[in-house]
């Protein structure tokens, strides 16, 4: 079909006539004018609805699903409303016989039914721009079915396209592509997001391995949509061959790093040296793990900050995991006291003190060891246990120190500091 700017100037001459004489008609004017006078009307009709609607559904407990179907229908009433003023409206004409032809009426509330159901149906989605975007290409091909002009759509975005190699590529196969692919893509995705929900409450498995089955799981699910979107569209699958040079060199340029992360986290996943809820210590971030992803791993801080740490990071530096085996950990509190002091006494007192602390295990016991005699103390070192690095080591140190100070203190123990004297000779001359 050859198209020129005559012919394209003549076309729109033709239907702007044509569209004048057919809304210039009585009963065209009459279905239009009763169209706009209804939309208008829902929205005032359905804020009435509403509030005693809203005052039944506040009635109901414990049933977070239909609630949540309620609060979408809220959304839509408008358009409910308008569906059943269009149909009473086609009844009421149909009863009195005038006008003759309603197909302006009879299209707009098809129309408005199909954006109501679809509508919906897509709201039940939890992503808001998904199900905007699902309603708005199911209803527009669902439009033109009804208004008889999907074919002749087809035909004219068919006559665009261009030829790459021996492959013809048109505007109607980019469409389908787009819509079939997006579908399965998200099909799969939401399908890898509920086995994965189900392999984390397994108990069978440890943290590690729910991870890395999750996404390997899910990772074959998207990669055998697309292939299987691709080949359903009727795209030869060789065409891809052309373009795997480019991505291989993009791969070992510019996305150097992320594949270099993602091959990292599947080995911090298979090896399990890290899974979440472990505590770890990584440079100056001390944390637990909250998350692995496929890129980063996510660690909160004691302060609630989340640090995420690419994968990759966790490969080449060293890491301190504070549970990888156990959850017990071992800190050491250095103090001194007075030479006026028994040693003996001080070792006793301090054992007293951690085993006072809700934190400190008993099993192992704590021990203190003398261990010098300083410029003005006598030097110890207490070593205790504990089971929750999670919660925290510096609270409990600080603990310690102030268990020491107090059982020091009625005991008359003291806690020296540096002593200096100063002796000032006078010579006489």
């Amino acid at each position: 079909m050859e198209f020129s700017l005559d012919t394209i100037i003549n076309s729109l001459q033709s239907f702007s006539l044509e569209a004048v004489a057919y809304i210039s008609r009585p009963d065209v004017l009459l279905q239009l004018g009763l169209t706009v006078f209804l939309l208008l009307l829902s929205r005032p009709t359905a804020t009435r609805l509403r509030r005693p609607l809203e005052d039944q559904a506040r009635t109901i407990k414990g049933r977070p699903g239909l609630l949540r179907l309620i609060v979408i229908g809220f959304r839509l009433l408008h358009w409910a409303v308008f569906v059943v003023f269009l149909g009473l409206s086609i009844v009421t004409i149909q009863a009195i016989g005038w006008p003759p032809q309603y197909q302006i009426l009879y299209s707009t509330a098809l129309l408005a039914l199909a954006w109501l159901v679809i509508s919906f149906l897509s709201n039940v989605l939890r992503s808001r721009f998904a199900a905007q975007v699902i309603a708005l290409i199911v209803w527009t091909y669902v439009a033109l079915t009804i208004l008889g002009i999907s074919e002749d759509v087809a035909d004219l975005l068919d006559s665009a396209g261009f030829t790459v190699g021996s492959a013809r590529v048109s505007a109607l196969l980019l469409l389908r592509s787009f819509i079939f692919l997006g579908a399965t893509l998200w099909l799969a995705i939401a399908v890898g997001n509920s086995i994965e929900k189900r392999i984390q409450r397994s108990e069978e498995l440890n943290p590690s391995m729910r991870v890395l089955i999750g996404k390997i799981l899910k990772i074959s699910l998207i990669f055998t949509a697309f292939l299987a979107g691709v080949s359903a569209i009727g795209i030869d699958l060789t065409v891809f061959a052309v373009f795997s040079g480019a991505i291989g060199v993009g791969i070992g340029f510019g996305l150097q790093k992320v594949v270099s992360n993602f091959i990292s986290g599947i080995i911090i996943l298979a090896d399990r040296s890290i899974k979440p809820g472990d505590t770890i210590s990584l440079g100056d971030t001390f944390g637990w793990i909250r998350g692995l992803r496929a890129r980063f791993v996510s660690v909160v801080t004691r302060d609630g900050k989340e640090y995420l740490i690419p994968n990759e990071d966790f490969i080449t530096q060293q890491v301190i995991n504070w549970s990888f085996s156990d959850d017990f950990v071992r800190l050491d509190v250095n103090f001194g006291v007075s030479y006026r002091s028994d040693p003996h006494k001080v070792i006793e007192l301090s054992v007293t003190a951690a085993n006072g602390l809700n934190r400190i295990v008993p099993v192992p016991t704590p021990v203190c060891w003398m261990t010098g005699f300083g410029d003005s103390s006598l030097d110890f070192i207490l070593r205790f246990w504990i089971r929750d690095p999670q919660n925290g080591l510096t609270n409990i140190r600080g603990q310690m120190l102030l268990a020491l100070w107090d059982i020091f203190k009625e005991n008359d123990i003291k806690i020296p500091y540096p002593h200096r004297e100063v002796y000032i000779h006078s010579e006489s001359p």
